[in-house]
């Protein structure tokens, strides 16, 4: 039995709710109007950003408020790695009260991500597991439910490593500060600059992070793979992630992941240093967890190949939603470093491992679309799509293929939920947040509707949908919905 400690508490949010969920006097093929570009605040779009004492950020919607920001008061564990794309803690925290979960449930997130789900059910005293196929994702919610390490430990380790690093780096004759001379002695000179191997370098976006930071970061992590401590190696390997898109790189985050202002240099040992104080100091404040949670690396459209039959009381996810949006490319840089995508083959592997969402991870061999049925409603949306593609004459490989990933998206997502069934109790409570897209053509994609017919077909019963917040194309004008679907299995 687990107990839901007497410090876990949950609040009520008040968000508009929608007891009778569809509304089927919308059109589910709607045209945006036709402008020069779009610029959406994408629904999952947190920036990556702020320094590591920082708390995350969250993009302003048309609702009135930072709904999907990260609170102060949710930073701890959360914030030790914070994947780009997202969902907030008090979020999930909604739901558990929602669904009147306590110690003795179990939750799944099937789309793990970088574990908030899972990290606050164990705040909570509940039990989780989740599903992540993404490797840097995986390993992130491995570290974050870790909660059995010696803080002070932890913190001593990271000021050894810290020193070693930083005498290596003076030997070569390399400042570690910025604001020094970036070489302070003969022995360091660019052509001695470290780099990666070329079948690396070629899986990064170009320019996402300069040479000399580059080769302190490869220092760096050599020296935490000398100073052997497999516990304290893992969170420092997480700390080095979250150093990396956080101040080391180049990268920015917005709509998409980007490129910005080169760094010539940056403070690379102690950008890190900080990230792993911060880490052991919260584990010392952690009260002991007593719910299990684990995270196993799977694809979650074959979640009964993983879990055992009727095991799970509860499900809180967001799903990738069906967009132009590349989910690999957020994780790219510290997955290149972190040695966890090698080469194209493995990249190829990861892409093939997760709902088709975006035409850069549609493959020939692809039999998901096969899902949908003909006439349906999804059917309808990419006829619309392949029809629009025609009537403005878009003829390049990824336009051709808007209405077949489509088809793919929605036929992954009923795969999903078809496998789901089996593993779940009878009387199990789903909520997944997904949003309202229109990437493809300015075509709308009422995303949390159509997966409602999907369940339904499948058996599940449909209690409603949640609006969480809006956000407005800054091009248009059109208002987009982010949702929470909300799903009952009667059993059966």
């Amino acid at each position: 039995m687990i107990e839901v400690g007497a410090e876990a508490g949950v609040h009520r949010l008040n968000w508009p709710h929608r007891p009778d969920a569809i509304d089927h006097s919308k059109k589910s093929t709607e045209v945006l109007p036709q402008t020069r570009s779009l610029a959406f605040n994408t629904p999952k779009a947190d920036a990556a950003a702020g320094a590591c004492e920082g708390a995350g950020t969250g993009a302003e919607d048309s609702g009135g408020a930072m709904r999907n920001k990260l609170l102060p008061d949710d930073r701890a564990v959360h914030d030790w790695y914070r994947f780009v794309l997202s969902f907030p803690p008090h979020l999930v925290r909604e739901y558990v009260e929602r669904f009147n979960l306590d110690g003795t449930h179990t939750v799944l997130d099937p789309f793990c991500g970088t574990g908030t789900t899972l990290v606050e059910c164990k705040k909570l005293g509940i039990g989780s597991v989740g599903l992540e196929p993404s490797p840097m994702a995986h390993f992130a919610s491995a570290v974050k439910i870790d909660w059995s390490v010696d803080g002070q430990a932890l913190a001593s380790y990271a000021d050894a490593v810290a020193a070693a690093a930083r005498r290596r780096l003076s030997d070569q004759g390399i400042a570690e500060h910025a604001e020094l001379p970036l070489f302070t002695g003969e022995q360091g000179s660019p052509h001695e600059l470290r780099g990666l191997p070329e079948e690396q370098a070629k899986l990064l976006l170009r320019g996402s992070i300069s040479p000399l930071p580059l080769h302190k970061v490869l220092v760096l992590r050599q020296v935490i793979d000398e100073h052997r401590n497999e516990a304290h190696q893992r969170f420092a390997r997480l700390a080095l992630a979250k150093a990396l898109v956080r101040g080391i790189g180049n990268l920015k985050f917005g709509p998409e992941v980007g490129v910005g202002k080169p760094k010539d240099d940056a403070p690379v040992v102690d950008a890190w240093h900080r990230c792993v104080t911060s880490m052991a100091g919260e584990l010392d404040a952690l009260s002991p967890a007593k719910a299990p949670a684990c995270v196993l690396q799977a694809d979650a459209r074959d979640v009964d190949a993983v879990l055992a039959p009727q095991t799970v009381d509860a499900v809180i996810t967001s799903p990738p939603y069906p967009n132009e949006k590349d989910y690999t490319r957020t994780t790219r840089l510290e997955s290149v470093i972190l040695g966890l995508v090698r080469n194209r083959g493995e990249l190829r592997t990861l892409k093939q491992g997760l709902i088709r969402s975006n035409t850069r991870g549609v493959y020939k061999a692809d039999t998901d679309d096969r899902e949908v049925a003909a006439g349906s409603d999804i059917a309808q949306v990419a006829k619309a799509i392949e029809q629009r593609r025609i009537e403005l004459g878009k003829t390049s490989g990824f336009e051709r293929m808007y209405s077949r990933v489509t088809l793919l998206y929605f036929g992954g997502m009923h795969r999903h939920l078809a496998s789901l069934r089996s593993v779940l109790k009878p009387g199990a409570k789903l909520a997944y947040v997904v949003g309202d897209q229109a990437s493809y053509l300015r075509i709308m994609i009422r995303t949390g509707e159509l997966l409602a017919g999907l369940a339904q077909a499948l058996g599940y019963r449909l209690i409603g949908i949640d609006l969480f917040r809006t956000r407005r194309s800054t091009a248009t004008g059109a208002e987009l919905r982010e949702e929470v679907l909300l799903l009952e299995w009667p059993g059966g």
